[in-house]
């Protein structure tokens, strides 16, 4: 059996935490932590080690471009995939998250399954090919 993948979800609305955490780990592949603040999310990501960082945008006292920046000038938690999972849905946005090294972005409302197919594929572009080598 493979060990279970850690996710930090950052986000203000505590019922959105709840139910993503609760469906993701109904599927017994994933332990999901919760900061309702983003202070306490940045201080949680860099005193733990997590696999994925789900990060909201409009959050209060602090908006999810700023915790993006923070991650990613902070070497222990530069390395760890950022995937936007935010009700804000203009190009603008999407370009700003891009040019702070997000994984990949995805607007509320969103399904169990669109996030759980979107969480996959950042961790099959992550993990090292096997058998994809030319000869």
């Amino acid at each position: 059996m493979t060990e279970k993948k850690k996710i930090l979800l950052i986000d203000d609305e505590e019922d959105f935490c709840f139910f993503v955490k609760k469906n993701l780990e109904a599927t017994g592949e994933f332990v999901v932590l919760y900061a309702t603040d983003p202070r306490k999310g940045i201080k949680i990501a860099r005193t733990e080690t997590f696999d994925l960082i789900l990060l909201d945008i409009k959050m209060p006292k602090r908006d999810g471009f700023q915790v993006l920046e923070i991650l990613k000038k902070d070497d222990k938690t530069l390395s760890i995939p950022v995937v936007m999972l935010t009700a804000v849905e203009d190009d603008e946005s999407k370009i700003k998250a891009s040019s702070l090294y997000d994984e990949e972005y995805i607007t509320k409302p969103v399904s169990y399954e669109t996030l759980r197919a979107r969480i996959d594929m950042v961790f099959k572009r992550r993990s090292p090919a096997i058998g994809n080598y030319a000869e």
